[in-house]
């Protein structure tokens, strides 16, 4: 029986010396994940359009984390993997311009296409290409694209008082070896582990199902997160 043979479901790779990369990390969500992995002892690259903004989202999250910021193809260019937190309306055109700096490296997209509506809340709004994960596999076919941290409360990521997080997040690739690894990053957050979810092609309900979330926190007032049972 070969190594590959022997290997199971729950076999993950040492990811500890591995850096991370996160493009659109001046938002909540891209700066709460950076705080997370530098706290779990990652180098973390914030990007932004302007690096003295990265940098500042950088400085805010305290001294003594190993957290930079810089313009964005400095911060893909430099990291061995890449977060896509930007919102949704310059997606495509951010991964547009990063094609080169992107090629090779495994690139986890979290973006939610969403829509709002004044008192009916939030809703999925349609890609051509059937996902937000999906338009960045097409705009960048040299990359390992993998679909993971959509249901990742920002307030609770950047909440000094919250040690660990209590979710799994779902990922999703047809690169085993890349989806392996995402799932490892995932564990790397206290109470966080990682769930492969299929292919990519079954990204949009993950991203969808963001909505349901928001109205459920709208409800009830909470942070709501995922469990998967029996796995």
């Amino acid at each position: 029986m070969t190594e590959q043979q022997q290997k199971t479901p729950y076999d993950l790779p040492d990811v500890s010396g591995l850096s991370i990369g996160i493009l659109g990390g001046t938002g909540d969500q891209g700066k709460g994940l950076a705080r997370r992995f530098a706290l779990a002892g990652h180098r973390v690259t914030i990007g932004s359009r302007k690096a003295e903004r990265a940098q500042a989202a950088a400085d805010d999250l305290g001294a003594g984390l190993p957290v930079s910021g810089a313009e964005n193809p400095v911060a893909a260019g430099q990291s061995d993997v890449v977060i896509v937190a930007v919102p949704w309306d310059g997606h495509k055109a951010t991964l547009e311009s990063l094609r080169a700096e992107l090629a090779g490296k495994i690139v986890v997209d979290c973006v939610n296409p969403l829509g709002f509506e004044k008192g009916k809340g939030a809703f999925a709004l349609p890609v051509e290409e059937g996902s937000a994960a999906q338009q960045a596999a097409a705009v960048l076919p040299e990359s390992r694209v993998v679909a993971a941290f959509h249901h990742v409360s920002a307030k609770l990521l950047l909440d000094p008082g919250v040690d660990e997080m209590e979710l799994d997040v779902l990922v999703l690739g047809g690169d085993r070896e890349a989806t392996d690894i995402v799932q490892a990053l995932a564990g790397r957050i206290p109470g966080m582990r990682g769930v492969y979810g299929g292919r990519l092609h079954n990204a949009h309900q993950v991203e969808a199902f963001t909505a349901n979330l928001i109205s459920m926190n709208r409800r009830y007032k909470s942070h709501a997160g995922l469990r998967i049972t029996d796995v």
